[in-house]
């Protein structure tokens, strides 16, 4: 079997990133660095799902050596562990939990490296960005209120002018003139001859 070393891991990385070759390395050597100086430090690093660096001191004890039995003491040291998380080796265990890999990254297709990078971003962050300027132009701008325009008045004929003028004023005089009262004659009363009442 094929061991991967750090070079076919940074361009397994490009790939499955879709990241150019040597930003992934510089990606790699940094983390290494870091890793590094912040375990020498005494302090660990867990990344979740992967594995947890730490260094790990222990004091000066008393032990028993195991060829002959005899009591030693045994001197202080410290050393690097690397703890493998659970999700780990549980996809080590049972490959069909693993990641998938994308088509190229191992073994690692020379095309599919060429490409690796030069992918075009994604269109909606672009989108949502044009947006929200959008959005905040709109509210710093007041809104514009649209002119309204009058319609002009229509022009009337002068013979219809004229008309309707004598009109409007005959009217008020037939409202002005006073009613004719009629005169109700009455007809007159009869009386009635009748015979005188007895005393």
């Amino acid at each position: 079997m094929v061991a991967m070393n750090k070079r076919d891991l940074a361009k397994a990385v490009a790939v499955q990133a879709d990241v150019d070759l040597p930003t992934v390395s510089r990606v790699l050597e940094g983390f290494t660095d870091v890793v590094t100086s912040v375990v020498s430090k005494g302090e660990s690093v867990l990344i979740t799902g992967f594995a947890k660096f730490a260094k790990v001191e222990r004091a000066a004890r008393m032990g028993r050596n195991p060829a002959t039995g005899e009591q030693i003491r045994i001197k202080a040291s410290k050393r690097a562990r690397i703890t493998p998380a659970k999700t780990f080796k549980d996809a080590v265990l049972a490959p069909s939990a693993a990641p998938k890999l994308a088509r190229g990254v191992w073994p690692v297709d020379t095309d599919a490296l060429k490409q690796a990078g030069k992918t075009a971003p994604a269109a909606p962050a672009k989108r949502a960005a044009t947006t929200t300027a959008t959005r905040a132009t709109a509210k710093k701008a007041p809104a514009k209120r649209a002119p309204v325009k009058k319609a002009p008045a229509k022009r009337v004929p002068a013979a219809r002018a004229a008309a309707t003028r004598g009109t409007k004023k005959a009217a008020p005089a037939a409202r002005k003139a006073p009613t004719k009262a009629v005169a109700t004659r009455r007809a007159p009363v009869k009386k009635a001859v009748g015979r005188p009442r007895a005393r």
